[in-house]
């Protein structure tokens, strides 16, 4: 199975996951391509500011938008996640895992990195994904069955994703 998430209770839980997951994975040398997500609070804001490290090494894009202090709902800054969704779909040549941080409202309507969770899966590329609650259920309807659910065990995880990457498959 070349399809796996991973859901973590717990505001950013998932986020931080992800992190530190990716780092230990591109430290065993593998190539990674996708966004990892960085929360950051503001004592002057209800919401924080969103930012996705685009992987292997960059740029940090700013995904949500600063609409004033009082702000509710959505803070999602849809042009920026489509320059993050055009930086990551360039990086998939040459990866071997894609890491998609979050199955979020824009996936969850088939926007987002849809386009780029097929094509990796169209390569042959492993994908991980971030799964909130909320889109749990549009996740699964959208994986159709094919996705491994996977512990919150950053070995566990991290196994999965080394498992048939040539030379560092024997780790697993």
């Amino acid at each position: 199975m070349t399809l796996a998430h991973v859901s973590i209770a717990g505001r950013g839980e998932t986020n931080r996951f992800l992190a530190v997951v990716a780092e230990s994975l591109q430290a065993s040398g593998l190539r990674l391509a996708g966004t990892v997500q960085t929360n950051i609070a503001r004592a002057d804001r209800r919401k924080c500011d969103m930012d996705l490290r685009v992987l292997p090494d960059g740029p940090v894009i700013r995904i949500s938008e600063d609409r004033g202090a009082l702000a509710r709902g959505c803070m999602l800054d849809h042009g920026a996640l489509a320059d993050t969704v055009a930086e990551v779909a360039r990086r998939l040549d040459g990866a071997d895992l894609l890491i998609v941080n979050k199955f979020g409202k824009a996936e969850a309507e088939g926007q987002g990195l849809i386009p780029v969770i097929s094509e990796a899966l169209g390569r042959g590329i492993r994908v991980l994904v971030g799964v909130n609650g909320l889109n749990l259920p549009q996740y699964l309807a959208f994986a159709d069955g094919l996705s491994l659910t996977l512990p919150a065990d950053p070995r566990a995880v991290s196994n999965w994703c080394l498992a048939g990457t040539g030379p560092l498959s024997d780790l697993t």
